[in-house]
């Protein structure tokens, strides 16, 4: 008879799932703010502000990979990817506070290399992070319905980190206002993830080295490539996740400019960010019972089907904007909560049946390097693609000083990169989510 894995404990639940707050803070207030930073403070043209905004995740590519085919080597040979997390934990408060630290006085040439420049060193540190990080689940525990439970908790504190940095972000940038509010903001929100890594970093296994021949395997970037081209089901959720990450992150990089520009509030984009993520920790239990019913697979279709709905349902943002948006941005929020929590869970899922399937060799690092460097892409990809959808319907850029007025073309133009666009996303990655095929799935499924 095979015994049951033990049950994680609460502190190791709640040390990893505090680690969201580094995680979900990054990956949520340069996408809410910093396209807009640009355009609207530094007066970086749009389609600049793009390359700038881009550029630096798209290292991500190279660079999260290679942390993940490093971190597995450590892994292999020490049992531990503790270092990995902590440097990352030290270095990006950092370099995330002079992202928002450009000098009064510079040109917006200079100050477009200042934002590029810190952003780069900003993302290497993330990735030394996060990487380890989205691995650990996979080395905690072996059981799937645990694994439901332990991202659940991560992705409700997930949530409080979203509306932490979404609504908290742009109010702290209001006490000083300008450049002197984005870099209080910059401040305060870098000691705030730094803190929630380390959490993380307390909780990793410290443990005894794996065995001798397992140290001795291969963990370059090529092996790293190959063992994610040998798992079929990896690559259908890799590819799921990715578009959805995309979708999300246009609507993040929208909402500023749907909050300015046809709510007439710039500080409606807090409520905005209240009405999508509020609703996605009070439903978590939920997506918890639907996985036991009906397995991750098909809980996470629903999940996307409620988002889409939304979305599509905020097209009425054509005929005008009101008060009518939040409760649709809620429903949204119910989809986003399992988009988040399922795919995280499916993961060490996938990685284990690969470990298993090759003889138990160390790709944790592997796997979560190249999903994270996906994900990182397509959250960069978001507020780019919404910067050229408003530079291809004539948005004008401001100084800072006074809001421009926009032409029924470029209010339009924020309007669908804030519903059309995502919707078609989540479209696709549903046809592609229907492709999943993993052992642990068909068991478990109700």
């Amino acid at each position: 008879m095979t015994l049951a894995p033990p049950r994680l404990s609460r502190s190791t639940v709640a040390g990893y799932s505090l680690g969201s707050v580094g995680t979900g803070g990054f990956a949520t207030l340069p996408g809410l703010v910093l396209a807009y930073y640009l355009t609207d403070t530094l007066a970086v043209p749009a389609v600049a502000a793009s390359v700038v905004v881009f550029a630096p995740k798209a290292l991500d590519v190279l660079v999260n990979p290679l942390v993940g085919a490093r971190s597995d080597a450590a892994a292999a040979r020490t049992g531990t990817r503790r270092r990995f997390l902590l440097l990352g934990a030290l270095t990006l408060p950092v370099f995330f506070a002079l992202t928002f630290a450009v000098p009064a006085g510079l040109s917006t040439a200079a100050s477009s290399l200042w934002v590029g420049v810190s952003f780069i060193l900003a993302a290497i540190a993330f990735a030394l992070f996060q990487v380890p990080y989205i691995a650990l689940p996979a080395e905690l525990t072996e059981d799937y319905h645990e694994r439901s439970r332990l991202m659940s908790w991560r992705v409700a504190l997930l949530g409080v980190a979203i509306l932490l940095f979404g609504a908290g972000g742009p109010a702290l940038r209001e006490i000083g206002g300008g450049r002197t509010g984005y870099l209080v903001m910059g401040v305060v929100a870098g000691v705030l993830l730094g803190a929630g890594m380390s959490a993380a970093w307390a909780i990793a296994p410290r443990g005894p080295a794996r065995s001798v021949a397992d140290s001795g395997a291969a963990h370059g970037f090529a092996d790293t490539l190959a063992a994610v081209r040998a798992s079929e089901p990896f690559r259908v959720l890799l590819a799921t996740f990715a578009l959805q990450a995309l979708a999300t992150g246009t609507m993040l990089g929208g909402a500023q400019y749907v909050a300015t520009y046809l709510l007439d509030s710039e500080g409606a984009v807090s409520i905005l960010f209240a009405a999508l993520v509020g609703p996605a920790v009070a439903v978590m239990p939920l997506w918890i019972r639907l996985v036991r019913a009906w397995g991750k697979q098909r809980a996470f279709l629903l999940a996307s089907s409620l988002f889409l709905a939304a979305t599509l349902a905020l097209l009425g943002l054509l005929a005008g904007a009101g008060p009518w948006i939040y409760p649709v941005v809620a429903v949204a929020g119910i989809g986003y909560a399992g988009m988040q929590m399922l795919p995280m869970s499916m993961l060490p899922d996938v990685i284990s049946d690969h470990e298993e399937r090759t003889g138990g060799s160390v790709r944790a690092g592997a796997f979560s390097g190249v999903w994270t460097a996906a994900e990182t892409v397509a959250m960069a990809l978001g507020p780019a693609l919404v910067l050229l959808i408003l530079a291809a319907t004539g948005f004008v850029s401001s100084d800072g000083d006074d809001v421009a007025a926009q032409s029924h073309t470029a209010l339009t133009g924020i309007a669908l990169a804030f519903t059309a666009a995502p919707a078609l996303l989540v479209t696709v990655s549903m046809l592609v989510l229907r492709r999943y095929r993993l052992a642990a799935e068909e068991r478990n499924r109700g």
